[in-house]
């Protein structure tokens, strides 16, 4: 029987020690529910997977904020600065370019280019500073909500970039929807059902190229600092340029979701930089479980789902409801309510096959 170390590379990527889920079982599970992901639009109304789209806008950021916190262990508020600073770039371009000729494309790789750029900036003073713990998470926390006081008060005519006014609290509008550039014209991703395939092809790349990353040789040391920064740095590595390194890649990843988000909704509000917005997707994360990629997404699609329904039908208890949820998650399954149930499901698996391998 041949070894882990035998299997083939990418196999041994996508199922290695750092994420949940191997063998023929769960790569079938997920084919399965892959495959009911791609005939949903068949059976479904425009709203309906419109609404699917906003839920897969915002697992982006989760799965960043994921390999940041959960992988990294550094708890960061600023997942929502980098989403809005990508949004409005984004809508800057796009306003002032329009969408002929694919330069849609082109605003949304500048646009999560800016948000990893400035993740990178503020990246460098706050890990070479050595700023970790409770402080990063204050730090980040401040960054977002100068931003968001700052977007605030650009309401006044002056505050424009060519034809694009910012327009302070009420937010920036008009900009267009993502377009595809093609040969018999240009493709736009919208009504709801091309964005909706376009956004799962890109959520399911990106889940799978952070299975192969988190389980890689950056990955193993990544978890090795979260674990004990000291004793990693004594073994030689320099744990500021790997932490810095996943918190460009996980603000980059928000960017993507900011530029998403406002492509969908042409529209961003300040309001996506607020104190309750910084601190959601740290209960989506956190739910799901923050050191598991597979959790980190179902967890945040579900609770985005019960976030939305709580909404519509008791909008005034929906807050506190989901400050509940974070509190029992972390008196009860600090590691994540869906984290701890998939371990106890595959621990019993186990112990049945090992059962019944004795008979």
């Amino acid at each position: 029987m041949a070894t882990a170390s035998k299997r083939p590379g990418l196999l041994a990527l996508l199922e290695g020690p750092q994420t949940l889920g191997k063998g023929p079982k769960f790569w079938t599970s997920f084919a399965v529910v892959l495959a009911a992901a791609c005939a949903y639009p068949l059976f479904a109304d425009g709203y309906d997977v419109g609404n699917n789209v906003y839920f897969f806008n915002w697992a982006f950021m989760a799965l960043g904020l994921s390999l940041v916190w959960g992988y990294g262990g550094a708890l960061t508020f600023g997942q929502t600065a980098f989403f809005g600073v990508a949004g409005y770039t984004y809508g800057i371009i796009s306003i002032n370019f329009g969408d002929a000729y694919g330069l849609t494309l082109f605003a949304l790789i500048a646009s999560v280019a800016t948000s990893a750029l400035l993740a990178a900036i503020l990246g460098y003073f706050l890990f070479f500073g050595r700023i970790s713990g409770v402080f990063l998470g204050i730090v980040t926390l401040s960054v977002t909500l100068v931003l968001e006081r700052f977007m605030a008060q650009t309401a006044g005519p002056e505050w424009k970039v060519g034809t694009a006014r910012l327009n302070g609290f009420n937010g920036m509008g008009g900009m267009p929807s993502l377009t595809i550039p093609w040969p018999g014209g240009d493709i736009a991703l919208f009504p709801d059902v091309p964005l909706y395939y376009v956004t799962l092809a890109l959520l399911v790349t990106t889940y799978l190229a952070l299975r192969m990353l988190v389980n890689s040789r950056f990955g193993n040391v990544l978890v090795a600092i979260r674990e004990n920064p000291q004793r990693a740095e004594m073994l030689g590595y320099d744990i500021r340029r790997y932490q810095l390194a996943a918190f460009v890649i996980g603000s980059a990843l928000a960017g993507l979701s900011g530029v998403l988000y406002t492509s969908w909704g042409n529209y961003i509000t300040p309001a996506s930089m607020g104190m309750t917005a910084a601190s959601l997707p740290i209960v989506w994360v956190a739910v799901g479980g923050r050191s598991d990629l597979t959790t980190t997404l179902l967890g945040t699609l579900l609770v985005l789902g019960g976030f939305q329904a709580l909404t519509i039908y008791g909008s005034q208890y929906a807050l506190v409801v989901m400050g509940l949820l974070l509190v029992a998650t972390v008196l009860l399954a600090p590691n994540g309510l869906v984290y701890g149930l998939g371990t106890l499901l595959s621990g019993r698996l186990r112990r049945r096959v090992r059962e019944r391998e004795a008979l």
